[in-house]
């Protein structure tokens, strides 16, 4: 058994996550409150209570879902159970850093939530939407952005195969959906988002981040994180701060690190944290050898988990 973790990204909260775990595990009790001394935020009572307006705002939702990942992962340190790769989608690669300790849990959580404060913060004001296209592939839906003729949208997520998310202007958005119905997707859905995330419209909140990157200690070493800007592993001598700053304004190449995942022997694709979204990206892959797919966001998940990796020692 060789195992990869994935850590979900914006858009996996609801509330009452994390809610049982923490009555269960002391451990997850010590992340959390960690996390309020940190940030001075009462993400106990955001995550567990909401409401789901205060939980969706970017500030309190990057924070939300980190501190459950990290919580769950305290749990699996316990019961030695580590991975041999990571990755994250967007906001996850910070919760993949902190668990791989190229930033320490202190400073990965501040800048996580100095990165939510930053998205709410400068994202441009305006009519931005995401939509998810299924049932073309990245070249067709990089064709179907180019045909809009009224307004901004490109691709921002390439989440698995025959899954892309486009972003950008509402109008532009809108069209380019019905493009894409006309040359064959199976399906469009439009997100429930504000902001034109990973594109060059976020080139304030970039810039932003990057003076914060640049106050934070990193740990410079080979690590077993694939990040998002092109699927490779970071290595040693990575400019991180270079990386992290262009990441908010980039697509997210998931596509490709669950490739490079699977291309390194991973076997067993465990997320750690609310939803299960990344779980379906990897069943999407369809892998040429079967792969095992487990997901944790609850006492009865990570229960299950912890079983089935002893059982398989």
């Amino acid at each position: 058994m060789k195992i990869g973790f994935l850590f979900p990204g914006q858009g996996a909260q609801s509330v009452g996550m994390g809610s049982e775990l923490y009555q269960k595990y002391e451990d997850v009790k010590k992340i959390y409150d960690k996390v309020q001394e940190i940030t001075k935020i009462d993400i106990k009572k955001i995550s567990f209570e909401g409401p789901e307006e205060l939980l969706n705002q970017t500030n309190n939702t990057q924070v939300a879902i980190l501190t459950e990942s990290l919580a769950i992962l305290e749990v699996l340190k316990k019961n030695n159970i580590k991975a041999e790769m990571s990755a994250g989608l967007s906001l996850g690669e910070y919760t993949a850093l902190i668990e791989d300790e190229i930033l320490s849990l202190e400073d990965g959580v501040k800048l996580v939530q100095k990165r939510g404060q930053i998205m709410q913060d400068l994202t441009p004001k305006g009519n931005w939407k995401m939509a998810a296209i299924l049932g073309l592939d990245e070249k067709q839906v990089e064709n179907v952005c180019k045909q809009v003729e009224n307004g901004f949208v490109v691709p921002a997520n390439f989440n698995t195969i025959g899954q892309i998310v486009i972003s950008g202007e509402e109008k532009a958005v809108v069209e380019a959906g019905e493009i894409a119905k006309a040359e064959g997707a199976k399906k469009v859905s439009m997100l429930n988002t504000q902001g034109p995330f990973h594109t060059e419209k976020l080139v304030e909140c970039s810039n932003a981040l990057k003076e914060e990157l640049i106050k934070t200690k990193m740990n410079k070493k080979n690590s077993k994180v694939v990040r998002n800007i092109d699927g490779k592993t970071y290595e040693e001598t990575d400019d991180i701060v270079e990386i992290l700053s262009k990441h908010i304004m980039n697509p997210v190449r998931f596509t490709t690190c669950l490739r490079t995942m699977y291309d390194n022997e991973i076997d067993t694709f465990i997320e750690v944290g609310p939803g299960k979204t990344l779980s379906a990206f990897v069943k999407r892959m369809k892998f040429e050898t079967p792969v095992t797919i487990m997901n944790i966001n609850d006492v009865e998940t990570l229960e299950k988990v912890i079983e089935e990796v002893k059982n398989n020692e």
